[in-house]
C-alpha cells in the first residue's frame, strides 16, 4: 500500500477495498464422498480454481488446483477416490472487513493463494485470491517502474512433450511449480498449468501425453518489460502465466500472479523512501495528503521506524509497537539505542552508518531487545531521506521479527548436523569435525586420535524388547559417553549401534588406552530397561593420526577394522589398530573381488581324485574336487576360498558350476560309468528349494541321481536341524543320491543321530591316517570308526592316504576303500585313468 501516495490526485480520496468487496461469491462445493473426476468436472465448469468441501452446513475442507499435481496419473483409479481422501483441512479463513493488504500479508504468510472470506457469524461468503489482490490493488504505478525480470527467481521448468502426464505432473509437484514449459522437437513450445491438469481429471483422459494436453502457443514477454504491461498482457489474454525471455531468446523464467505479489513487498523500502518524499511535499500543500500518508504507514506489513538525520525517532507505526512492545509516546523522542541488545560491538554499528551514508542504504540481519528485554532476531532495512538538495533529512527503518525463521533455520541444522535420537552429532558433523582436527594437527604436527565403538550383541535387545527399548538404551548410552569424554572431545552417533569419538589432540597411546578402558567401565553398570537390569558392552577400536592414517577416511576405517579385532579378541575390550590388520582386510578384499570374478568368467576349475579298492587296486569312484589358478594370486587353496564363499553367499553358485562341469565332463569321457561324489556346503542343505534345484541341474544334462555322490560335512550335522536336516537327506536319498559323511570324526554328531540319517559311506578324515599305524590314538580312533560303520552297515573311506603301511593297516582292520597320492592324485580330467581311453589308444596303436 505504500504505492498509494505515488497515484495521480484523483485517487487520494478514493479508499482501499475490503475483502468483501472483492471476493468472489459463487463458491463452488460437494459433499466429502463426491468423487475427484466430479469434482475437476464443476470446477472446469465453473472457471473456479478451487472446490469446498461441505458437510452439511459446515466447510470442512478445500481441494484446489494447487492440490492436482499430487495426484497418481498413471492410475484413473486415483481420480475416482473421494475428495475427502485428498482435501486440505482445515479452511484458512478471514473476516470480511480485513484490508486487503492484510489479506495479502497472511497469504505470503501461510504460502497459500486463496483464503474463505466469512462474515461475522463465520458464514462463508466467498473466496479472495492472489489475482483478485493483483488486479484490483492500486499498484499500477509500482508496477510501471519494475521491469518483468525482478519479479523472476528461478529458472523455468521445462518438461519434453513425449513426457506421459504422471511423469509430468510428478515433476511439477517436485520443483513446486505451478506451471512447466512443455518443448517440441518441431513446434513452438506450449504450457502447462494445474488447470489443465484439472481439464484432464475431467475429461478422465490420464493416458494422454503432456503434448497433447498443453496450450499452444505459449505467451511470452522480453524480461526487460515492465510488470505493467505483463499484467496487461495477463488481463487480456485472460491467462495466468507468461514466459519470459532474454536477450538471446532464450526462456529464463515464468510469470504469474504470485511473483507479481510476492514482489510487491521485495520493494517496500524504495516504495517508503519516495512516500515520505512525496509526503514532505504534501504537507506544505495539503493537511489531506498528509493523513493519507499516515495511513500508509499505518497499514504498513511491518514495523516502520523514521528517524531525523541526528537519529531521533519521530514516528512510528503500529507494527512497530506491536513488535518491540513500546508504544508511540515512550518510543518518539528516544533513539533506536532504546532497542539495543547489547550483542553488537561499536565496529558493528560503525560499519553499518559508513554503508548507510555512502550508499544510501543498508540492509541486515540485527538483534534487538523488547521492552520486556527479551532478545529477538530482526531482518532490517535503513533508507537515508534526502531533500532537493540530496541533503540527508530523515532515516527510515523498516524490519520485522524473525525469530520463526531462524527457529525453523536451527531445526533444519539440527536435522542435518545431530542425531535426532541420542542428541549427539551425527556422521556428517563428525567428519566436518574430523576434518578441521585434522588441519589443526597437520599444521601444529601433533598427534590426534579417533575411537570407533560398537555395542556387542545389542540386536538382542530390539529383538526381545522392541525397537523402543533399544532407542532407550542408546540414550543411555550416548549420556555415558558424553560423561566419559573431557572437554573438547566429541562423541557422535554414526547410526545404529556404532559411535565414535575424536580426540582432537593426545601425547602418547597410555592417555588414549586410559580414555577406552574408561568407556569399557561405563558399562559396568547395568541399563535398565521395561523394570529389568540389562548389561551392555562395547568393543572400541582406536587408530592414530598420522601412524595409521592422514585422511578422515582412513583413521575412521582403521578404527572400525581396530573395533573388529576386539571383538574377535572376545568383546568388552580395546584395540589398537595394527596395518597387518588392514593389510590382511586388503588381501580379504582383492581376494573377494578375484572371486567374484572367476565365478562370472567360471575360471575355476574341476580336478578328480580316484577312489580305490585298497584289495584289487582299481578304481571305483571320483570325488570332484574344486581348484583355482589365478594370475595374480597363483594357487589358490579351496581352505580359503571355500569358507570365503560361504560367507559371501556365492557357495551355491560356485558348487552349480563345479555339477555343470561334472556333468560335461560325465557326457564327454564317460568317467567309466563310476560314481562321482560332490561336496554340499551347510548353507545349500539350509536352503528349501536345494533339492529341487539340484534335480532340475541333473535332468538338463541327462545325468541320473544314481552316478552324484554327495559328500556332506560332518558340521552339516547341526542338532538344532536334526529334522530338517533328516528330511531333506531323506528326500535326496529317494531320488537316487548316495551320501556320505565327509572329515568323519572331526565334529560333534550325536551317535544316535547319525543312527537315524539315510547315509552309505563314512569317510574317515585324513588327520586319523597321517600317523598310521604308530599313533596310538588315531589307531584306536580308526578302529572304533570302523567297528561302529560295520554295526550301521555303512561303507567307509579312507582319506589320506600315502603309504603302503597306511594301506595295510586298513586293510587289515577292515577298510575297504582309500583316497590319496599313495593311488593318485587328484588330476584334471583329461589325465585320469580311465578304461575307456586306455582302450581307445590301444584301438588307435593296432590302427
Amino acid at each position: 500500500m505504500m504505492a498509494d501516495l505515488l497515484f495521480p490526485q484523483q485517487f487520494v480520496d478514493s479508499y482501499e477495498p475490503t475483502v468483501a468487496q472483492l471476493a468472489n461469491r459463487n463458491l463452488i462445493t460437494c459433499t466429502p464422498d463426491t468423487p475427484l473426476q466430479d469434482a475437476a468436472e464443476m470446477m472446469q465448469q465453473h472457471q473456479v480454481s478451487c472446490i469446498l468441501v461441505r458437510q452439511q452446513r459446515d466447510i470442512i475442507g478445500i481441494w484446489t488446483e494447487a492440490d492436482a499435481r499430487k495426484l497418481d496419473y498413471s492410475s484413473a483409479q486415483s481420480f475416482r477416490q473421494p475428495i475427502k481422501e485428498v482435501m486440505t483441512q482445515p479452511v484458512i479463513s478471514i473476516d470480511e472487513q480485513v484490508s486487503l493488504t492484510d489479506a495479502a500479508s497472511l497469504m505470503l504468510k501461510k504460502r497459500i493463494r486463496r483464503l474463505l472470506i466469512t462474515d461475522n457469524h463465520k458464514r462463508p461468503l466467498g473466496m479472495l485470491t492472489q489475482t483478485d489482490i493483483v488486479r484490483q490493488q492500486r499498484i499500477e504505478y509500482f508496477l510501471r517502474l519494475r521491469d518483468v525480470g525482478s519479479s523472476i527467481s528461478r529458472m523455468p521448468l521445462k518438461l519434453p512433450a513425449s513426457l506421459s502426464l504422471a511423469e509430468a505432473a510428478k515433476a511439477l509437484q517436485q520443483h513446486q511449480s505451478d506451471a512447466a514449459i512443455v518443448v517440441f522437437d518441431d513446434v513452438p513450445p506450449g504450457i502447462i498449468t494445474e488447470r489443465d491438469l484439472i481439464r484432464v481429471i475431467a475429461q478422465r483422459c490420464n493416458q494422454t501425453s503432456l503434448g497433447e494436453c498443453c496450450h499452444r502457443p505459449l505467451l511470452s514477454v522480453h524480461k526487460d518489460c515492465s510488470l505493467l504491461q505483463a499484467v496487461d498482457l495477463l488481463k487480456e489474454r485472460n491467462v495466468r502465466h507468461l514466459a519470459v525471455c532474454n536477450d538471446q531468446e532464450q526462456f529464463c523464467g515464468l510469470l504469474s500472479f504470485s511473483d507479481i505479489l510476492a514482489n510487491v513487498e521485495y520493494a517496500y523500502i524504495d516504495q517508503l523512501k519516495q512516500a515520505l518524499s512525496d509526503r514532505d511535499s504534501a504537507l506544505r500543500a495539503s493537511t489531506g495528503y498528509l493523513r493519507l500518508a499516515q495511513k500508509v504507514i499505518d497499514a504498513s506489513l511491518d514495523a516502520i521506524m523514521i528517524t531525523s538525520e541526528a537519529g531521533v525517532i519521530e514516528s512510528v507505526n503500529p507494527s512497530f509497537c506491536q513488535v518491540t512492545g513500546y508504544s508511540a509516546a515512550e518510543a518518539i523522542g528516544q533513539t533506536p539505542k532504546l532497542l539495543s541488545s547489547g550483542m553488537h560491538d561499536q565496529s558493528f554499528y560503525k560499519k553499518m552508518w559508513q554503508t548507510l551514508f555512502e550508499q544510501g542504504h543498508w540492509q541486515g540481519e540485527i538483534w534487538n531487545k523488547r521492552k520486556n528485554g527479551d532478545l529477538y532476531p530482526q531482518w532490517l532495512s535503513i533508507t537515508a531521506i534526502r531533500n532537493e538538495k540530496q541533503e540527508i533529512t530523515q532515516f527510515a527503518a523498516i524490519f520485522s521479527d524473525i525469530s520463526e525463521r531462524k527457529n525453523q533455520e536451527r531445526k533444519i541444522h539440527q536435522l542435518a548436523y545431530v542425531d535426532e535420537l541420542t542428541g549427539l552429532a551425527n556422521r556428517r558433523l563428525f567428519q566436518d569435525r574430523l576434518q578441521l582436527s585434522l588441519a589443526n594437527a597437520h599444521r601444529h604436527h601433533h598427534k590426534m586420535a579417533v575411537l570407533f565403538l560398537d555395542l556387542d550383541l545389542f540386536k538382542r535387545i530390539n529383538d526381545t524388547l522392541g525397537h523402543q527399548a533399544g532407542d532407550q538404551a542408546l540414550k543411555e548410552v550416548a549420556h555415558r559417553l558424553q560423561s566419559t569424554v573431557r572437554e573438547g572431545e566429541s562423541v557422535a552417533r554414526l547410526g545404529g549401534d556404532e559411535f565414535t569419538i575424536l580426540v582432537p589432540e593426545t601425547d602418547d597411546c597410555q592417555s588414549l588406552a586410559s580414555l577406552a578402558q574408561r568407556l569399557v567401565t561405563q558399562f559396568d553398570q547395568p541399563v535398565r530397561l521395561k523394570g529389568q537390569d540389562f548389561f551392555l558392552t562395547t568393543s572400541i577400536g582406536i587408530s592414530q593420526y598420522p601412524k595409521d592414517g592422514k585422511s578422515a577416511e582412513q583413521l575412521i576405517k582403521h578404527a572400525d577394522l581396530a573395533m573388529y579385532e576386539a571383538k574377535n579378541a572376545g568383546r568388552n575390550q580395546y584395540c589398537f589398530y595394527q596395518s597387518e590388520t588392514g593389510q590382511q582386510t586388503a588381501d580379504e578384499l582383492k581376494l573377494e573381488q578375484a572371486l567374484r570374478h572367476a565365478l562370472t568368467h567360471r575360471q575355476l576349475q574341476v580336478y578328480y581324485q580316484p577312489k580305490i579298492d585298497l584289495h584289487t587296486s582299481s578304481v571305483i569312484g571320483f570325488e570332484a574336487l574344486v581348484r583355482w589358478q589365478h594370475a595374480q594370486f597363483g594357487k589358490i587353496s579351496p581352505e580359503r576360498f571355500i569358507p570365503l564363499a560361504e560367507k559371501l553367499g556365492l557357495i551355491s553358485t560356485l558348487s552349480e558350476q563345479v555339477l555343470d562341469t561334472v556333468c560335461e565332463d560325465i557326457h564327454q569321457y564317460g568317467l567309466d560309468h563310476l560314481p562321482v561324489s560332490v561336496n554340499v556346503s551347510v548353507l545349500q542343505l539350509a536352503d528349501p528349494g536345494f533339492c529341487r534345484r539340484l534335480c532340475q541341474q541333473l535332468n538338463q544334462h541327462q545325468i541320473s541321481p544314481r552316478r552324484i555322490e554327495l559328500e556332506l560335512t560332518e558340521s552339516c550335522l547341526i542338532p538344532e536341524q536334526a529334522n530338517a536336516t533328516l528330511k531333506l537327506l531323506t528326500e535326496l536319498r529317494e531320488h537316487g543320491f548316495r551320501l556320505s559323511i565327509d572329515d568323519f570324526g572331526t565334529g560333534y554328531s550325536s551317535l544316535s543321530y547319525l543312527r537315524r540319517l539315510p547315509i552309505d559311506t563314512l569317510k574317515i578324515d585324513r588327520s586319523f591316517i597321517n600317523e598310521l599305524p604308530d599313533n596310538e590314538e588315531d589307531s584306536q580312533i580308526t578302529l572304533a570308526i570302523l567297528a561302529m560303520a560295520k554295526a550301521l552297515g555303512l561303507e567307509v573311506i579312507a582319506e589320506g592316504v600315502e603309504t603302503s603301511v597306511q594301506r595295510d593297516f586298513l586293510l587289515q582292520s577292515g577298510c575297504q576303500v582309500g583316497q590319496g597320492y599313495l593311488f593318485w592324485p587328484a588330476l584334471p580330467v583329461h589325465a585320469l585313468p580311465l578304461k575307456q581311453r586306455y582302450q581307445a589308444d590301444a584301438v588307435m596303436a593296432c590302427q
